[in-house]
């Protein structure tokens, strides 16, 4: 019983590894599927750039707010800037991108495939001799890779401006000494770092959502809880790809000044 218990994760771990595989190598094959990949990226983004602008407000708030408190109390105010931009660049951008890219985009990618599925149109493809990997698969992991990488960049933007005016409103903080101590502990390789995490997660998102949506059992029902399976599944990734992701960075890339 136990080992029943043990071998359905272990299974399907090991075939969601193997679907991944896949994908990637359909992704080199030809001939490459222009229009449903910009039909993809303009859907996720008119589903996620809203509710991303909104999210990115109120974290780089909080992070102001946190981060502006703790280092008053060390005298250190000048410094509020660069970390408030730190803890935007390296974590709160690529996370806030992760779980809307997850959330919107990877429930719309789980529902559309599992209804394909129930239907079985994706059966009538392959009798068709067309790969639905290759046709409808890669061209949305890769919209969504593309998407996430925006996303991230509008949620570090957002974000440190967010952190700037309530720095400067509510903690009565200098505007000249906030935008000059970006560069006092940031450093290039931590943008770089925001946008290879955002890729990364944008690649799970979308594979973990094919994944299940490609396999959905059961009809309508068995469609939303695919959605649903996807979007615990993703996050509970994300959140342990971004700690190995961060520990592996902090080993390579020093900290500013070390």
């Amino acid at each position: 019983m136990s080992l029943t218990v043990v071998a359905g994760p272990a299974r399907v771990a090991g075939n969601l590894f193997a679907f991944a595989l896949d994908v990637v190598a359909s992704a080199f094959r030809r001939p490459f599927q222009l229009k449903e990949f910009l039909q993809q990226a303009w859907f996720i983004v008119t589903v996620t750039i809203i509710p991303t602008a909104l999210v990115a407000i109120p974290f780089g708030a909080v992070i102001a707010l946190q981060v502006g408190g703790l280092i008053k109390q060390f005298g250190a105010q000048s410094f509020t800037g660069s970390a408030a931009v730190l803890a935007v660049v390296r974590e709160a951008g690529p996370i806030a991108t992760a779980l809307l890219i997850a959330g919107a985009a990877g429930s719309a990618i789980a529902a559309d495939l599992g209804a394909r599925r129930i239907r079985e149109e994706l059966d009538a493809m392959m009798v068709l001799g067309i790969d639905p990997i290759q046709r409808l698969v890669v061209p949305r992991v890769l919209a969504c890779m593309l998407v996430a990488v925006a996303l991230n960049g509008l949620v570090s933007v957002v974000g440190v401006a967010g952190g700037y005016v309530f720095n400067v409103v509510l903690q009565d903080g200098t505007p000249g000494a906030y935008l000059a101590s970006f560069t006092a502990l940031a450093q290039l390789p931590d943008m770089w770092q925001g946008m290879v995490k955002a890729v990364i997660f944008g690649f799970l998102a979308a594979i973990v959502a094919s994944y299940k949506g490609m396999n959905a059992a059961g009809g309508p029902k068995g469609v939303g809880d695919a959605v649903n399976e996807a979007v615990v599944i993703t996050f509970t990734l994300l959140f342990i790809v971004n700690f190995v992701v961060t520990a592996i960075y902090f080993q390579i890339v020093p900290a500013k000044g070390t």
